[in-house]
């Protein structure tokens, strides 16, 4: 194992980890743009309003994209299992 195959594997762990958080943190930030301008737009300064439906809308994204989270790190996590059995690491 040499330089190159080090930096391929932690290239693809980083990969696998901005793919499988991006729907999360995009949802994050659509939510989160949505508070900031209702709350520009009443003028309603509560400090519960942007973190309650900001977790509220985290939870019901990671129901529905957990499946694509999962494949995401099982593909990771099996091509690194195989570079250990083939004896690549």
């Amino acid at each position: 194992m040499d330089e190159a195959d080090v930096y391929a594997i932690l290239s693809q762990t980083l990969w696998a980890v901005l793919i499988a958080s991006g729907p999360i943190l995009a949802l994050a930030l659509v939510v989160g743009l949505g508070i900031a301008f209702f709350q520009a737009l009443t003028q309603v300064q509560e400090m519960t309003l942007t973190f309650v439906p900001k977790i509220a809308a985290i939870f019901v994204g990671l129901v529905f994209t957990l499946p694509f989270i999962f494949a995401t790190l099982d593909r990771l996590a099996l091509h690194v299992f195989d570079l250990i059995a083939t004896g690549g690491i």
